[in-house]
Parts: structure tokens; C-alpha cells; sequence
């Protein structure tokens, strides 16, 4: 997803606050800003609209849920099958994502279940759909790094300070 316009500043600083804080409140995001507390709801309309933004549910740990089992599951396809593969993959609900991908495989899943009887099987309605070559399974032990983000916005501010303009006081 690309951002129509590139965040600024006060945008970084209030994803920072969105991810950090979730629970305090545009009106409370404003003050800790020092701007109109119109003006946080603005950027946050506008941060949503462009992508940067793309959930504002809560973030659910499926092993809290009783899914503890966490796996990549990856598929070769025949050609021209990846469309209707997908569709059929939507249908497994413990199928949390499936991305397309460049390397040997031609889709990624990250799949959840409750045991290893479980993933076994949802990996054999897998490979029951038509189009799909091969899987390989890879169970992960534990998350070691949580998906992330606000390393990510500390570089962009770090990096929007070191190219904007400097302005010289001695004048």
C-alpha cells in the first residue's frame, strides 16, 4: 500500500502516540501535541484514508483464543491457479493471512490451530484444493519479534530531521 502523501512529522508523532497509547483519546493525542483536537481527528481521517492506518480494532493473540499452534505454510501452485486458490483458502478460517510471493513458493500462509492433529488437518484441506502443487509446513516454537512498527517510525523521524532545513539563528 503507498501513501498518497509522505507522513510528516506531527503524523509520526501521532502513530507513535496511536500505537503506544490506544486507549487515550483524540482529544488526549491533541493536548500531548499541542494542536486542535480537530486537527488530530483531520490527520487521523487522512492517515486511514492513504493506508498508513490500517486497522484501528483491537490486535487478537489467537494462542490467548486457543490456537497456541503457529505455522508458515507455504504453496507451490500450478500456473494460472492463484486467484481461484485464494478463494479457496479464504474459506479456511485458520488461515490468519496469505501473502503472494516471489521466491520458491508461490503463496505464504500463516496458519493457526489448536494441536498438531489440528494443522494437520487444515494443511490436508490445503492440499485438496484444486491448483495446489505442494506444501511445505514450517510450525514456529515462539514470536521473537513481535510485528512492529514503532522502530519504523523512530527512523522516518530521524530521518525527516535530518533533511529538513536548517535555520540559521545568527542572522
Amino acid at each position: 500500500m503507498t501513501m498518497a502523501h509522505q507522513p510528516d512529522d506531527l503524523d509520526l508523532k501521532l502513530l507513535t502516540l496511536l500505537l503506544t497509547e490506544p486507549k487515550a483519546g483524540v482529544r488526549e493525542y491533541a493536548r500531548r501535541l499541542g494542536i486542535a483536537r480537530g486537527t488530530a481527528q483531520s490527520r487521523i481521517e487522512k492517515l486511514v484514508a492513504s493506508g498508513a492506518i490500517t486497522s484501528l480494532s483491537p490486535h487478537l493473540d489467537p494462542a490467548a483464543l486457543g490456537f497456541p499452534l503457529y505455522a508458515h505454510i507455504q504453496l507451490q501452485l500450478r500456473q494460472l491457479h492463484l486467484d481461484a486458490v485464494v478463494a479457496q483458502l479464504a474459506e479456511i478460517p485458520e488461515i490468519i493471512q496469505a501473502d503472494s510471493s516471489a521466491g520458491q513458493h508461490d503463496l505464504v500462509c500463516q496458519v493457526v490451530a489448536k494441536d498438531h492433529n489440528h494443522l494437520e488437518r487444515i494443511t490436508m484441506k490445503m492440499m485438496a484444493i484444486d491448483g495446489v502443487e505442494r506444501i511445505q509446513t514450517e510450525v514456529m516454537l515462539r514470536h521473537r519479534i513481535q510485528r512492529r512498527t514503532l522502530p519504523l517510525l523512530a527512523m522516518m523521524r530521524k530521518e525527516l530531521r535530518a533533511t529538513a532545513p536548517r535555520i540559521d539563528s545568527s542572522s
